[in-house]
């Protein structure tokens, strides 16, 4: 069975990390419920890359759906170290070109 879940961990705050290769589909993602700082951020600045001037920020517990043909294509950054965010495959879909 193919992996459907995926946690991706921003080990030190400012510093993006890049998401998790998962092929295509509609994915949940959400902010660890358990995360100490205010926001992580998602996102991609055209240079591999996100903050919080760029990223599209959620708050602990707060989720996003987003469709993607692959998260890898997203960089996670965090306002604290070791935060992290949730990602959850809802639906898989084919590969381009459809």
């Amino acid at each position: 069975m193919a992996q459907k879940s995926w946690k991706v961990t921003v080990t030190t705050a400012g510093t993006a990390v890049q998401g998790p290769d998962t092929g295509a589909g509609i994915f949940l993602v959400q902010a660890a419920p358990a995360n100490a700082g205010l926001y992580i951020y998602i996102g991609d600045d055209g240079a591999g890359d996100v903050s919080s001037a760029n990223g599209y920020a959620l708050a602990a517990g707060m989720q996003a759906v987003i469709t993607t043909t692959n998260m890898n294509l997203y960089w996670f950054d965090a306002a604290n170290s070791g935060d992290k965010a949730d990602v959850l495959l809802q639906q898989g879909l084919p590969t381009p070109p459809y």
